[in-house]
């Protein structure tokens, strides 16, 4: 977008006007004329139509841009369009307002865009019916990569990142994130030398698990020019040359360009195990998506088989609040058919729940990830022990 303006787009339905003023052409356009003036527009020209049997349109062309009103005199409904830019700004709103108080309808209902350079959004689903919109004052990155829309955008949470509308990771809380993820397998698996992460792809689950202790990091993640986008644009996760170096093999991360379903073979047909194993995707869908399938039971089941004796599996689960939480459930039972140890957190972020499983049955994990966590390398900010044993009690709709 080159626009260096910001204007405001303003869309109104008035209810239960006069029938016969709906159709007088001449009262409108006095209305609408006397409003756009005294909200301080510059009116260049007026336009108006007369329909038969009934019904008006007054378009006005403004400095500003535009202003139009459309009457259905049958049902008493007006519609009114205000778009106004450049330093009159928000006086869309107040021109809307004080036809309102010119027409005397019964009902208003009205709805304000803003428009052009600096009003950039992102409309995140968050359930049926819900959207959580990101205000964006900078976009970075905004690319289609082959497996997914990419947005990196400056943001009041600091630079964050996007995928296909769906918020990955923000500056301001991508550590409490990762922390949630990658702290509470740390802490239950009997050793920490070798771990394998697919997706993920800002690279900060590879370096905590580096500080954590690993020797081996194999960093697995299918999108090649999201995770080098990353490291150039995001303050957090690996920076380009520590991006080249773990692509060449070099130090304890290596990154693999490559499909975590054929990347989980070849390591079964090598013999390799891990400590530690960690899924994180964008969301499961409710819907089908591609990417459904490195959550479901066969994915899980491959993970399973090469984890090392007291090795754990953590994935991304989704979210307990009620009018999203149908994937969750999915992966608590999934979990539940395939280790003998599950362990959830819920993290203090965006309402994530983690899931950790272990193929062997401890009878109080917790316990035992609460004395670990003093000894762990790895010092987190985001939890201490009794996080873990909050984090660790499943949410009540997963208990039946």
């Amino acid at each position: 977008m080159t626009a260096e303006f910001t204007g405001w787009h303003v869309l109104a339905e008035f209810g239960g006007v006069d029938t016969d003023l709906c159709d007088d052409v001449e009262r409108l356009e006095s209305a609408l004329r006397e409003s756009l003036i005294a909200a301080g527009v510059t009116i260049c020209d007026v336009v108006h139509k007369k329909f038969e049997p009934q019904g008006v349109t007054v378009l006005a062309l403004l400095s500003e841009s535009h202003a139009s009103i459309h009457t259905y005199p049958e049902s008493g409904e007006l519609f009114v369009d205000v778009f106004t830019c450049g330093s009159i700004g928000a006086g869309a709103t107040k021109a809307v307002e004080l036809l309102r108080d010119k027409l005397s309808p019964g009902e208003v209902r009205m709805k304000v865009v803003q428009r052009g350079h600096g009003a950039e959004q992102i409309l995140e689903p968050v359930g049926d019916g819900l959207t959580r919109i990101w205000e964006l004052h900078e976009v970075i990155v905004d690319t289609h990569t082959p497996y997914q829309h990419m947005v990196i955008a400056r943001t009041d949470q600091g630079i964050s990142l996007f995928s296909d509308d769906d918020r990955q990771s923000t500056e301001f809380s991508q550590l409490t994130y990762h922390e949630a993820m990658m702290v509470p397998a740390f802490v239950l698996a009997e050793k920490l030398d070798r771990v394998l992460i697919i997706g993920s792809g800002e690279g900060v689950a590879s370096q905590m698990s580096v500080a954590a202790g690993a020797t081996v990091v194999d960093h697995v993640d299918i999108d090649e020019r999201e995770v080098e986008l990353c490291a150039q644009h995001l303050p957090y996760g690996y920076t380009p040359q520590e991006l080249a170096a773990a692509v060449r093999g070099e130090g304890p991360v290596r990154v693999h360009y490559a499909d975590g379903w054929d990347f989980l073979a070849e390591a079964r047909q090598a013999g390799t195990r891990y400590d530690v194993i960690v899924i994180d995707l964008p969301d499961e869908r409710v819907e089908d998506a591609q990417h459904n399938r490195l959550y479901e039971s066969e994915f899980l089941s491959r993970c399973k088989a090469l984890l090392a004796p007291g090795g754990v599996l953590s994935a991304q689960a989704g979210c307990a609040t009620m009018w999203r939480n149908e994937t969750l459930k999915r992966s608590w039972g999934r979990f539940q058919e395939q280790f003998d140890t599950v362990v959830p957190y819920s993290s203090d972020e965006h309402e994530w729940t983690f899931l950790f499983g272990l193929n062997e049955k401890i009878d109080d994990p917790v316990r035992g990830m609460t004395d670990r966590l003093a000894l762990l390398p790895y010092r987190p900010a985001t939890i201490d022990a009794r996080a873990l044993e909050r984090g660790a009690i499943e949410p009540y709709a997963l208990r039946g």
